[in-house]
């Protein structure tokens, strides 16, 4: 099969840009024909509030040689990819949609070349977005009409794409788990690294900082456990990060706090969930998450709040813990995860997750769909 693939790609940085990475990798394994295509601008400033959106030093980066036809902000470049896409007779063009701003230039290119007889299907990371804003659902709309079928990670997205495409073909196929980031290191000498004594509760925080994922409620269910629970926050900050160090202070648990606030490279990744026992996701919405992925691979279980679709990706009492979003019912299922000795409860049925959520598996799954449409 004969795919183009129009996304993130080299040089940007980040979860989708290794996911399709990872991807193509796979697909070309399985002897497809892949030629990637990325953005030359990809978001304006305005809506990246983070330090860079390119690689950095210890990015375990896959530099897929990807050319830069698409510009979000330069609407011609729309039609023009398009064209150049279709001229290379794709039987189909894959995508990846996670922002409703994407919308219009991602489905006018595809547009383009659905007309010149290609088929369009896309991976959905979200539909409706966490942080609305006015033009979401006609941008969303326009985007979806232009697409012959979609691949959901959950069935809360699946859901999404059908209230706004009722008519839409879709197969549901969960998130396969990252695993480019190497492996895990002994504990003792992670947490030695951290700087953290061995015997020590600890939660991972980890990922972007934004208002969504409510790491003001893990904060204030911190301040409900004993003091030898600590709690790692490693990631970069969307927005402005007084409301949270304000939360810190008022809850009184800075000396349990192990600042990483800030761009994690890669190569930084393996330090961090090894020195963790459990991985938090406070939600207050999702889809599904990405650090799920992470957290699985590297064995780790996840305590997630119930929204979205991030009940889907943990198996509760099983893979980790599920809670309500607010910080009692979190404190509540930390105390529950260490009570009853989750890490070792839940290791082999986390070890049987890997083997199902493969790369292989999904692109399997993405190919046979195709077939169908």
């Amino acid at each position: 099969m004969r795919i183009a693939y129009l996304s993130t790609f080299h040089p940007f940085r980040g979860g989708i840009a290794q996911f399709n990475a990872r991807l193509l990798r796979e697909l070309e394994a399985h002897g497809h024909e892949v030629r990637p295509y990325t953005f030359t601008t990809q978001y304006p400033s305005v809506l990246f509030p983070g330090k860079t959106q390119m690689v950095a030093a210890g990015d375990a980066t896959d530099p897929i040689h990807a050319p830069r036809v698409i510009s979000t902000t330069q609407p011609l470049s729309w039609w023009k990819a398009g064209r150049a896409i279709a001229s290379t007779k794709p039987d189909v063009l894959l995508m990846k949609y996670w922002i409703s701003f994407m919308g219009p230039s991602l489905g006018t290119a595809a547009g383009v070349v659905q007309r010149h007889g290609s088929k369009v299907v896309t991976i959905l990371d979200n539909v409706i977005s966490h942080e609305k804003r006015f033009f979401d659902t006609a941008f969303t709309r326009y985007f979806l009409a232009r697409n012959d079928g979609f691949i959901a990670m959950s069935e809360k997205v699946r859901t999404d794409l059908l209230s706004l495409r009722p008519d839409a073909p879709v197969s549901l196929a969960p998130h396969p788990l990252y695993d480019h980031f190497g492996v895990s290191l002994p504990m003792a000498e992670a947490r030695a690294r951290a700087g953290i004594a061995l015997d020590r509760k600890v939660l991972l925080f980890f990922g972007f900082i934004r208002d969504y994922k409510g790491l003001d409620l893990l904060i204030e269910a911190l301040a409900q456990l004993p003091p030898d629970h600590v709690l790692i926050i490693a990631g970069e900050p969307y927005g402005d990060m007084t409301k949270y160090h304000d939360a810190i202070d008022r809850a009184g648990v800075r000396d349990r706090i192990v600042d990483h606030i800030r761009y994690i490279a890669d190569n930084e990744v393996p330090l961090f969930f090894s020195a963790a026992d459990l991985v938090v996701l406070p939600y207050r919405s999702a889809t599904q998450s990405g650090i799920t992925a992470i957290a699985y691979h590297f064995g780790k279980p996840v305590l997630a709040t119930d929204v979205g679709g991030l009940r889907e990706m943990v198996e509760d009492d099983r893979t980790g813990i599920v809670v309500q979003p607010d910080a009692a019912s979190i404190a509540n299922g930390i105390r529950h995860f260490f009570g009853s000795d989750g890490a070792s409860r839940f290791a082999g049925n986390i070890e049987h997750l890997r083997t199902r959520l493969s790369w292989a598996h999904f692109a399997e799954h993405l190919t046979d769909f195709i077939g169908t449409l």
